[in-house]
């Protein structure tokens, strides 16, 4: 008796199963490389990947290179702008070939306001560290002499954060 063959050849990852359908959805927004959605933060790097988002790939008339339009917030996009050269390196070597000759940064997705509210991931803020009482004993000490209570508080922060920061 011949043993059963299995159809499935054992488990398939789910990326597999979901190739197909991420490459129709990067394909209608441009994107022939899908990697370039699904690895985003691995390509540009975590400082980039946190202030911005790949969008669009548009190819010209002529087909001479593509132009990756990138979404921002709007403080972040003089940050970005100043990166742009190093941004498309990256892109490009993603592809392997010099595929993007263009990066346009936009502050709102290109096709409607709704998309353009995207978050993006932020590094997580650290708790404040408790102060220990000889530290905040310190820095009332050295404020001490001040006249003004608004100066003298201030002083006062600024003293507690730098003698903490030492005792570390």
């Amino acid at each position: 008796m011949k043993p059963r063959r299995s159809s499935t050849r054992g488990f398939k990852r789910t990326s597999m199963l979901l190739n197909d359908q991420i490459r129709r959805a990067g394909e209608s927004r441009g994107f022939a490389v899908s990697r370039l959605l699904t690895h985003w933060s691995e390509i540009v790097g975590q400082d980039i990947a946190a202030i911005a988002k790949p969008v669009n790939v548009g190819y010209g008339r002529g087909g001479f290179g593509a132009t990756l339009t990138v979404l921002t917030t709007g403080p972040q996009a003089p940050m970005l702008e100043m990166q742009k050269e190093q941004l498309r390196e990256r892109v490009n070597s993603a592809y392997g070939y010099n595929a993007i000759s263009r990066i346009r940064i936009t502050q709102t997705a290109p096709i409607g306001f709704a998309e353009g509210q995207a978050s993006f991931d932020q590094k997580p803020k650290q708790a404040k560290s408790q102060i220990s009482p000889e530290v905040a004993a310190d820095a009332e000490h050295s404020a001490s002499g001040v006249g003004d209570d608004d100066l003298r508080a201030a002083l006062e922060r600024l003293g507690r954060n730098v003698l903490s920061k030492q005792k570390r």
